[in-house]
């Protein structure tokens, strides 16, 4: 009886077809575990929006920004960095403003939110809009409705005699001063270097409502 001839295999080729054989069983459960992580978690959100009541239902990782620009299409508030850093964002939440892109939609149920387009129209402008206009307080404008909204809160809490960094007295009613104003102002970038006549319009508005 001839001998029986064992077929020759190499080390290397056993283990690829091993692998080959595990990836082969895992790959539906994997790409179930894959599709399941991808799936989005959805949640309804109701707030205020420049006084009329909106209810959305969003992925629990939509920005405020994002809610606002692309679900309610409001899109005067600018996206700029995404980072928080350079205000274009800005918008004016239960009267304090914030960075939109770096709050998340659902985290404000609930609240009132105001927007460059709750504050004034092109036929019944704002004070501070105005005043921007006057004073040629932009350029490009991209920044324009962020800054406007920060400098109606900025006055705001002037008012309310909660001090900067900059104020010499901490128990004092801050003053309304170019140095004030600039603090205030910094987390506001313009790009195009309005920043004096900003200051100007601010100062305008602060006049009239003192």
């Amino acid at each position: 009886m001839p001998p029986i001839e064992t077929p020759s295999i190499s080390r290397r080729c056993l283990v690829a077809a091993g692998a080959a054989s595990a990836a082969a069983t895992a790959s539906p459960l994997a790409a179930t575990a894959a599709s399941n992580a991808d799936a989005p978690v959805l949640a309804k959100v109701s707030f205020e929006i420049n006084g009329k009541p909106q209810t959305l239902e969003l992925d629990t990782r939509t920005t405020l920004l994002d809610a606002l620009r692309e679900h309610l299409k409001l899109t005067g508030t600018k996206k700029g960095c995404d980072h928080g850093q350079c205000g274009a964002c800005t918008v004016i939440v239960e009267g304090r403003r914030i960075n939109s892109c770096l709050s998340l939609a659902v985290m404000h149920e609930g609240d009132r939110v105001t927007t460059i387009e709750g504050l004034g129209a092109p036929d019944r402008l704002h004070p501070m809009q105005a005043a921007f206009v006057k004073h040629d307080g932009y350029q490009c404008g991209y920044c324009t409705p962020g800054q406007i909204c920060s400098a109606v809160a900025v006055l705001d809490e002037i008012k309310a005699g909660i001090p900067s960094h900059v104020s010499a007295d901490l128990t004092a009613s801050p003053e309304v001063s170019g140095e004030e104003l600039r603090e205030r102002m910094s987390g506001n970038i313009c790009r195009c270097g309005a920043y004096s006549n900003i200051v100007e319009a601010i100062t305008e508005v602060a006049g009239r409502t003192a």
